[in-house]
């Protein structure tokens, strides 16, 4: 009798110990991504052609370009800075690139004020067919902290059988058990509908999408045959109904900005940035921040566009109307205004109607309406705003009872 009570005991203080390592381990994650992140990544513009000096001279561009101070924190390097595995296991950076090693980097991207971040991969090996994570998520997670990582983008490739949610539940409790507060930016690819457990996971953003494309239109199938390739357009589309899923702490990610990389015109890229923007998406830019032009500075900068989608209510903006080609996508604010997006996806300039009803206003309501690309305050009005908008192009305002 004696014995089943000491056991009974024991057990009691087992469940509370565990209880109090779950709140902690919790804790460690609870404050993070509360608004989407902000920052850039190497994998657009580079690919694999990633080193320690590009690092560095990418970092010191992010402050003298003014994009830290318009809130990019978060320097990410992608895929192909890992070669091999030592025997301890220990994962282990491309000596010739980066000769310092990673906690040098991280270090230089600290001191100026910078966030530092990382890439691996649930399976095997990562998609540039470098070591992956399978198989040695804490081991890494305690490398990682130790190198000072703040995100870390877990990508979805040669994962075989693997089950995701339990895949990325595994590497969101090594991250917390490393005792380091890091962002988990889950890459699957919306492949198995992440949005629907990516929050239970604790992953911090998940890919609502495969990857983006530097150009306009829609989906297209790749040259052997496989699908698919994503313009802007097509990513768009496929964020429709996903709204309810996002909110602080957990952010549907439509891929990478391709800002400023060549392949659409200003017009287009600032269509982009505008509907990331009201999507409430991590603006993780992804051009090369040494040499912007003044256009591509403008838009990544636009500090009314990027308060749009780091207002702090959370909410992730939807379309809220469609008429063929024209169409307006909307957002509430904290402030109880909208963010409306007025898109024409055509070929030819358009007049856009924005009723008050489609924000969620009464149509008899006065309100007045900025222009967040113009920064002017155009007046008040009744019922409906009108604009003419360009081909491809967009007029994004703020309309305020």
């Amino acid at each position: 009798m004696k014995m089943s009570r000491v056991v009974a005991a024991l057990f009691c203080v087992s469940l509370f110990l565990s209880g109090m390592l779950a709140q902690e381990k919790s804790a460690i994650s609870a404050n993070l991504a509360l608004t989407p992140p902000m920052g850039w990544n190497s994998w657009n513009k580079f690919a694999c052609n990633v080193s320690e000096d590009m690092i560095k001279g990418m970092a010191d561009a992010m402050v003298k370009s003014g994009m830290k101070d318009a809130g990019y924190v978060y320097l990410n390097i992608d895929d192909c800075w890992q070669v091999s595995r030592d025997a301890g296991a220990n994962i282990v950076a491309d000596p010739q690139r980066f000769p310092h090693g990673m906690k040098a980097v991280g270090d230089y991207i600290h001191s100026l004020g910078l966030k530092f971040g990382v890439y691996s991969d649930a399976g095997s090996k990562t998609c540039a067919g470098r070591p992956g994570g399978l198989g040695h998520e804490y081991h890494d997670a305690v490398q990682y902290a130790a190198w000072g990582v703040d995100y870390l983008k877990y990508d979805w490739c040669n994962t075989t059988s693997q089950d995701a949610k339990a895949s990325y539940a595994n590497i969101r409790a090594a991250l917390d058990a490393s005792g380091r507060p890091i962002v988990l930016s889950i890459c699957e690819w919306g492949t198995a509908k992440p949005w629907l457990w990516g929050k239970e996971v604790g992953g911090n953003l998940w890919r609502s999408t495969g990857d983006i494309q530097d150009r306009w239109g829609g989906q297209e199938k790749w040259p052997d045959g496989s699908c698919c390739s994503n313009g802007v357009l097509a990513i768009i589309d496929q964020q429709v109904g996903l709204q309810s899923y996002a909110g602080p702490g957990h952010w549907n990610d439509p891929d990478m900005l391709e800002v400023g990389n060549g392949g659409m015109s200003d017009v287009e890229y600032r269509s982009h940035f505008s509907l990331w923007a009201l999507l409430a998406a991590p603006l993780i830019a992804g051009n090369d921040l040494r040499n912007m032009r003044a256009e591509i500075h403008d838009i990544l900068t636009n500090k009314e566009v990027i308060a749009v989608d780091q207002d702090s209510l959370g909410r992730e903006g939807e379309r809220v109307a469609k008429n063929g080609d024209l169409e307006i996508w909307a957002k509430q604010l904290k402030d109880g205004s909208r963010a409306v997006v007025l898109l024409n996806r055509g070929a030819a300039e358009q007049q856009i109607t924005a009723n008050w009803e489609d924000l969620g206003y009464p149509g008899g309501v006065s309100a007045s309406v900025r222009d967040l690309w113009q920064h002017k305050d155009l007046g008040k009005f009744t019922g409906k705003f009108s604009a003419t908008v360009a081909s491809h192009g967009v007029v994004m305002v703020n309309v305020k009872p």
